[in-house]
């Protein structure tokens, strides 16, 4: 029997089981979400895009009379924008629209220097005024496409604001709010506080996602519970197993975590996933991208460290694929199964 948390819907998207994927920087591109997408998720989403960026990009476009890469053949997904500019961030918000977003997320929640000290991302969690106006310029610019909202509990331990926030965004127009379990001081260090995650669901009438350190059956289990969600988020978890997302999907429908896939299985998403790395990136930047995704892969499996330090030197696919294959019959000889033991 599943799991007591219902479908979700947002202004004509429908999120029948809301396991969500992470917006990560440098790891949800466009293969990498095709691949999840394939092996089962509620709702993919992009890495954050600067709002500035993004329209800076748009017009050289334009000058220069060149398409921009649409999300067209992604199916329902949600593009992470993150900036301090009301307008600059609502001219954005279109711009992501026209190039197919189902969804715009709005991040106040990440903690990197680089983007809070540009006042953006979870620097936002300290300016509350103009983090309201930032909400309503995007639901504005974008109705009636649904807008949603991604933070943390705060800034720190003695400005837990996510509830007023939750407040706020529901004032706005926003649609959906993701809380991960940390403030911003605690970065990605400790442990995610899954409890303090209910003070924002109880706060808003609006759907709450919890997210942070949510891998396992347990975790998931857990997280709802304590935080009293309407659904997870997972991020980390699925590097290297993409396919983690589905297996949370079918313990969310049946009460029971979906099987990992067998070494076998995990050797052709692993090389399917090089392949598309080559294929969107080229081969120069595709072969070092993919270095990281292939050591994730490899994490407690059998000779995992000699092979990420063989496949990070590694210049040529052929040699790297190699790498690869070599190390899931290697862990198929020694008699595992299944995947790494923190999939269950």
């Amino acid at each position: 029997m599943g799991m007591n948390v219902g479908a979700i819907e947002l202004g004509g998207v429908r999120l029948d089981t809301p396991v969500i994927l992470a917006p990560m920087s440098g790891v949800t591109d466009k293969p990498f979400r095709r691949l999840v997408g394939r092996l089962g998720a509620g709702l993919l989403v992009s890495e954050m895009i600067a709002s500035e960026a993004s329209v800076r990009a748009a017009r050289r476009a334009m000058r220069a009379r060149k398409l921009q890469e649409d999300y067209g053949d992604e199916g329902p997904m949600a593009v992470q924008l993150a900036g301090c500019d009301p307008d600059t961030m609502a001219e954005a918000a279109r711009i992501q629209r026209d190039r197919g977003a189902a969804i715009v997320d709005i991040n106040f929640g990440c903690p990197v220097k680089k983007i809070v000290t540009k006042y953006a991302g979870s620097a936002l969690m300290r300016e509350e005024a103009l983090a309201g106006r930032i909400l309503e310029r995007v639901v504005e610019a974008v109705h009636p496409l649904p807008v949603t909202l991604k933070m943390r509990l705060g800034w720190d331990r003695d400005s837990l604001n996510a509830p007023a926030f939750a407040r706020m965004a529901q004032d706005a127009g926003i649609r959906l709010i993701t809380v991960h379990g940390r403030t911003r001081q605690q970065l990605y260090n400790g442990t995610a506080d899954w409890a303090e995650v209910a003070a924002t669901k109880q706060a808003t009438d609006l759907p709450v996602i919890v997210n942070g350190d949510i891998d396992t059956a347990a975790d998931v289990r857990g997280a709802l519970a304590a935080s009293g969600a309407d659904g997870v988020m997972i991020g980390r978890a699925a590097c290297g197993a993409p396919w983690r997302l589905g297996q949370v999907m079918q313990l969310l429908q049946t009460g029971r975590m979906g099987a990992a896939p067998a070494l076998a299985r995990q050797a052709e998403i692993a090389l399917t996933h090089y392949d598309a790395l080559l294929s969107y990136y080229g081969s120069h930047r595709g072969v070092r991208i993919a270095r990281k995704h292939m050591a994730w892969y490899a994490s407690g499996l059998p000779g995992a460290a000699a092979f990420k330090r063989a496949v990070m030197a590694a210049e040529r696919p052929d040699a790297a694929k190699a790498l690869v294959r070599q190390l899931y019959a290697d862990a198929q000889d020694a008699g595992s199964a299944t995947a790494r033991p923190r999939a269950a």
